[in-house]
């Protein structure tokens, strides 16, 4: 994504404390909630040596070298099954006098967002301690599996996740990516998911105006955009067309799920001079 990816633009999101200890010392931080048992936490990788897996990183390589379905696919099976190292930092936590001196008595750690000059959020994650070392090295790691890393980019906000932001390879997580993981689910490209398929055909069912449709990828391979062909009736002039266009987007535009699994949608008309496919 654009903006700033440096760890200057990194903007941790105050007041989201995660696992480990307060660095203000204590079990518990500042509020007395106790540090145990917080949303992102790294004990299921103890013996994590914090090493990339070399697999995944390939995996991205292809991804960002020749965006295509195929290599998504690929990819977001790899992505599911990582262990992924979200960074934190310390953050201002409550204030107090000392000797006249207005100081901070406590410091929380918060997750480091990034935010894109047009306000899109986005969480960076990173396949490895080094990866992460390379980009912000005072940030602490937390490893985490990918539907955690997923859940906590969702509660931030972050219709994003940046995987490797500072490396060559790397490579951006499209919503329909991140809602997948928090979900648990598996990935799906649009165009080849049957939930979007019977949910596009439902739309349809009520508009005699279209004789068939198909679904395809978008112009832009590896976009996620959905593209949808309708093959309309001989006989509706523009404005019959372009009302039909309206109702059938507005009715998709409701389906939370299958705006949840698609990313951009793109209409296409065709004269109907076949039967539907």
């Amino acid at each position: 994504m654009s903006g700033p990816v440096g760890p200057g633009g990194a903007l941790p999101r105050e007041g989201t404390p995660v696992g480990g200890g307060a660095v203000g010392g204590g079990a518990a931080d500042s509020g007395g909630m106790p540090w145990w048992g917080r949303a992102l936490t790294g004990a299921r990788f103890d013996a994590d040596t914090g090493a990339a897996d070399p697999r995944l990183v390939e995996a991205l390589k292809r991804s960002r070298a020749a965006p295509s379905a195929d290599h998504d696919l690929e990819l977001m099976e790899l992505v599911a099954a990582a262990r992924w190292i979200v960074p934190v930092v310390a953050a201002p936590g409550e204030t107090g006098e000392v000797a006249g001196r207005v100081v901070e008595t406590t410091t929380e750690m918060a997750v480091v967002t990034l935010t894109a000059p047009d306000g899109q959020r986005a969480l960076p994650v990173f396949t490895g301690s080094a990866a992460l070392a390379a980009w912000a090295p005072a940030a602490r790691p937390v490893p985490v599996a990918a539907a955690r890393a997923a859940q906590a980019a969702v509660a931030e906000g972050c219709a994003v996740v940046v995987v490797d932001v500072a490396d060559e390879h790397a490579c951006e997580l499209r919503p329909s990516m991140v809602w997948a993981l928090a979900q648990d689910r598996a990935w799906v490209p649009a165009h080849r998911d049957p939930f979007v398929a019977r949910s596009v055909s439902q739309a349809l069912e009520t508009e005699p105006g279209v004789v068939w449709h198909e679904l395809g990828e978008g112009d832009t391979p590896g976009s996620g955009v959905l593209r949808v062909v309708l093959g309309i009736r001989p006989g509706l002039d523009q404005g019959g067309v372009e009302a039909l266009a309206t109702r059938v987007g507005e009715r998709l535009a409701t389906d939370g799920e299958l705006r949840a699994r698609v990313d951009g949608l793109a209409f296409a008309l065709a004269q109907a001079e076949r039967d539907a496919p």
